[in-house]
């Protein structure tokens, strides 16, 4: 062959050369032929471009970072099913681990024996709870010869997995009322709405909405009083999402809200939320193998073995399990801290430096000891504006930043906020720098008007994001 002719094999093509690249990605339908996946990896990281930085989605509860050695660790473990224990049974013995550290970091009565599990995140683990409390009130009032059909939950204002949950099993949902000043459940809301028919009062601790933790004890010794006055026994379930892995590190004085009360009989908590795991890990953690009814157990040996599993799904991938406990191990009760306690000094840099704008009121500010490294505000009563709060996050999105801004539920819904929810990876650097892009909005808004707005302006937010 001649020096000057070319080798036109298609492997050889450049990307942007390639027959794949000259057409638009198919959306409707299965292309006929295989193309090189060198180009189509282009194309799709391409598309993806157009998601934004996950690093600067100020919205989300979940991690939008993580070290190399979780990568390498998900890459190893990309084609391990957890469902199969017999066939990677060290994969099992892991997740086993992790349900037993969280126990004793949550001060299970005996951590070696306590049963949990890992689920896709804390919406499944919530439900996991919430199945478990429904079948032990059932066995109860069966075993007194009373009716089970009219099961209700007793709740705050909640994330939309408890409402998923009670509609998915036939369960009433008794949820109080968020208000001007009044943004949690308190032990007199609660005791208006229990009865013998409650199978479980739900805190939230790390409310989605605000980012306040709900008391745990208040309702648990309230609880205590109504059940000496009436004879009915009511158990508790933390959904924990984000505060059950921040709160033992950083605010080890707060008052009572784990196993150490003894009403409460279940947890449940985000691995790739505080956990700091990748998304996709969840867990529920039962106060004793008591706790946790066998009914709801299934054993299969279809893959090889007897294998107990209590989930809403079967088939999953095993590497968030595994990326969860190399973050066990690699951080440690400190690294755990150091990392948490950051996250709040950056929350009040935030605060010190949106106060001088002198335009919001903070319904939460961070504080370690009364909620999560998040702050919420609203425009200040009164202050009339040019933009409202949905304008600024707009504006804000031009420079990728994602701060929603949103209602609050039900009697609040006319209090709108935004919020911010501080992360690992979130530096006072980068705070710094969205300081100055929030100053560049409100100047482009101020000289840019809108519409004349206050802080009355509604406009509806979903929340389902878990």
């Amino acid at each position: 062959m001649a020096l000057h002719e070319v080798n036109r094999q298609s492997e050889n093509d450049p990307i942007f050369g390639s027959k794949a690249t000259r057409n638009v990605a198919p959306t409707t339908k299965l292309p006929q032929q295989e193309q090189a996946p060198n180009a189509i990896y282009q194309m799709i990281r391409d598309e993806l471009y157009l998601d934004g930085n996950a690093r600067q989605n100020l919205a989300t509860f979940c991690q939008t970072w993580e070290e190399d050695e979780v990568h390498k660790l998900m890459d190893l473990s990309i084609d391990k099913n957890m469902i199969d224990k017999d066939e990677y049974p060290q994969s099992a013995e892991i997740e086993g681990r992790c349900v037993h550290m969280l126990a004793d970091l949550w001060n299970a009565p005996d951590s070696v024996t306590t049963v949990g599990t890992s689920t896709t995140g804390s919406s499944e683990a919530c439900m996991l709870g919430g199945l478990a409390a429904l079948w032990r009130w059932r066995e109860k009032r069966r075993a007194l010869g009373q009716p089970t059909d009219k099961p209700n939950m007793v709740c705050g204002p909640v994330q939309v997995c408890w409402e998923k949950f009670a509609r998915y099993w036939d369960i009433e949902m008794r949820e109080t009322k968020m208000d001007d000043g009044h943004y949690f459940m308190t032990p007199e809301d609660m005791l208006e709405l229990v009865d013998a028919n409650t199978i479980m009062v739900v805190p939230t601790f790390g409310q989605t909405f605000t980012g306040l933790y709900e008391t745990v004890k208040p309702l648990s010794d309230a609880l205590d009083t109504y059940e000496h006055d009436t004879g009915n026994s009511i158990d508790i379930h933390v959904d924990g999402a984000s505060g059950a892995m921040l709160a033992p590190f950083c605010a080890p004085n707060i008052e009572l809200w784990d196993f150490r009360l003894e009403r409460v009989k279940s947890i449940s908590t985000s691995g790739h939320k505080f956990g700091l795991a990748p998304l996709g890990c969840g867990w529920v953690v039962w106060r004793s193998k008591e706790d946790l009814p066998e009914g709801l157990i299934f054993h299969v040996n279809y893959l090889g073995g007897d294998m107990p599993t209590f989930a809403l799904n079967f088939s999953r991938p095993a590497g968030q399990i595994i990326a969860q406990y190399y973050n066990f191990l690699r951080l440690g009760f400190e690294g755990y801290q150091r990392i948490h306690n950051a996250c709040y000094d950056v929350c009040e840099d935030l605060v010190k430096a949106l106060n001088k704008f002198e335009l919001f009121e903070f319904i939460f500010d961070g504080d370690r000891e009364t909620g999560i490294p998040a702050i919420s505000w609203r425009i200040k009563p009164g202050v009339e504006l040019p933009f409202s709060l949905y304008d600024l996050a707009d504006r804000l999105r031009t420079r990728g930043w994602l701060v929603p801004a949103y209602s609050l539920p039900t009697n609040g819904n006319e209090i709108v906020i935004q919020r911010i929810l501080v992360k690992q990876g979130f530096t006072a650097d980068l705070a710094n720098l969205l300081v100055a892009d929030f100053q560049r909005s409100i100047d482009f808004l101020n000289s840019h008007p809108t519409a004349q707005c206050t802080a009355d302006d509604t406009q509806t937010f979903d929340h389902s994001g878990r």
